[in-house]
């Protein structure tokens, strides 16, 4: 048996800071020999939503074949060693995404419905649309961790203002919302996301730490050469490679500060979001693994960018905006140009599942016992059609879907069926969510 004893809520602390712990093998008292079995049950499920705008090129995101002998398309081929790990899912659909009596403003309503299946009402102000599922879940576990959820984003928010057609700003800007009337703004910094996890609110405190460029391990270096001196073998490694990760991860976001503010003109204040889609998709994709590592939060959110959006991806050759290109009316040119975004925000996704996947914990990976969607409220974005929706489903929730498959639903499913279904796999189930009409038996 493990001479140290460590209740699952530990916390590194040092200058009014709280740093997480992962999973740890002397956070249990039973030996160590019964470990894996017995905390297995112990492993909380977590929930990860990434949205990306526009939709895709289709006949190369979706797959050849069905259910367990399929194969990925071209698109999502950066998936292949995660395919055992996901599911693929064709035919969900956003009906209230469609324009029905509305008219034009698809693009905020591709990003209002995505996490809500909610209709949004047509207006510039008197906003309401519905609670989106990772707020449902998280009010039910509030409590239950540091951060109930975290939205992070990779482009600014408009909350004011109208930026689609007559709907608001906080549409387009905003996949996350606490109620109906109330989005969850989201975080595009990567140090504030940062400090979230780990500060402790303190604004005092938090202004002290950047004064003086201290690194959160150097502020718990005494709480934590304690903690390492005591733990034993398997624990020491664990800790050994988290607080790698947490160096690693400081260091890029201040070199990409760096890099921002050696770019900005004399008397301008630099913005600390990175210039550079592939770190700064990269930073956040790795604070939400921290943040699920360290139990700090159990669910979270990331637009990529907010919908509409017209960034252009240099990093791949496309100087084009991403939005213009999307009304591509088969322009081979330019529907060659979208496939290599496609392929290049899949590419960052992958990124993501290796990360999670790489972390060990009883019974498996950080992979295995979350559920990871990856998607858009849009499939094909030259005729913004709400059907068919590019869905992802990665990891098992612990074991509670079975993965490694192309799920074909039959006819028009909403999208606020897996909702429920991904409900009630957090413990956190509800009776509907927007437009639900059951649950998706296909997942179990």
């Amino acid at each position: 048996m493990n001479s140290l004893q460590l209740n699952r809520r530990t916390m590194l602390r040092g200058a009014g800071l709280l740093m997480g712990l992962p999973i740890l093998e002397s956070m249990t008292p039973l030996a160590k020999s019964a470990f894996a079995s017995s905390t297995r049950s112990q492993v909380p499920t977590r929930m990860a939503c990434v949205f990306f705008p526009n939709g895709a090129i289709m006949p190369d995101w979706e797959p050849r074949g069905e259910g367990d002998q399929w194969e990925l398309g071209p698109t999502l081929q950066a998936l292949q060693p995660f395919q055992p790990k996901l599911n693929l899912i064709s035919n969900l659909a956003h009906d209230n995404g469609r324009a029905g009596p509305d008219g034009a403003g698809d693009h905020a309503r591709c990003s209002a419905t995505f996490l809500t299946a909610s209709r949004p009402v047509k207006t510039a102000s008197n906003i309401r649309v519905g609670i989106s599922v990772d707020q449902v879940a998280a009010q039910e576990l509030q409590g239950a961790t540091k951060l109930s959820s975290i939205e992070l984003g990779l482009t600014g928010s408009r909350n004011a203002g109208s930026c689609d057609s007559g709907y608001s700003c906080a549409y387009s800007s905003n996949i996350s919302w606490r109620s109906a009337t109330q989005p969850m703004a989201k975080e595009t910094s990567p140090r504030m996301a940062f400090e979230r996890l780990f500060g402790d609110g303190d604004d005092g405190s938090r202004k002290e730490r950047d004064f003086y460029r201290k690194s959160i391990l150097d502020l718990v270096a005494a709480d934590a050469k304690k903690l390492m001196s005591r733990a034993g073998d398997t624990d020491r490694r664990k800790l050994d490679e988290y607080f790698s990760c947490v160096r690693d991860l400081e260091r890029r976001i201040e070199r990409t500060e760096q890099e921002s503010l050696a770019a900005m003109p004399d008397l301008e204040v630099p913005d600390d979001r990175p210039d550079n889609f592939r770190e700064h998709a990269r930073l956040m994709y790795d604070i939400m693994v921290l943040g699920f590592q360290t139990d700090s939060t159990r669910i979270a959110t990331l637009m990529l960018d907010n919908a509409g959006g017209n960034r252009a991806y240099r990093d791949v050759g496309v100087g084009d905006g991403h939005h213009q290109l999307s009304h591509h009316r088969n322009d081979e040119d330019k529907v060659s140009k979208l496939k290599k975004i496609d392929l290049h925000l899949a590419e960052q996704f992958a990124y993501f599942l290796e990360r999670l996947d790489s972390v060990q914990e009883p019974g498996g990976t950080l992979l295995d016992h979350s559920m990871v969607l990856y998607g858009s409220g849009i499939s094909d974005g030259n005729r913004h059609r709400h059907e068919k929706l590019p869905i992802v489903m990665a990891g098992s929730a612990g074991g509670q879907f079975r993965t490694g498959r192309h799920v074909t639903l039959e006819g028009e499913t909403p999208m606020a069926n897996l909702f429920l279904t991904m409900l009630d796999t957090m413990g956190t189930p509800a009776e509907s969510i927007g437009d639900s009409s059951g649950r998706l038996s296909q997942l179990a």
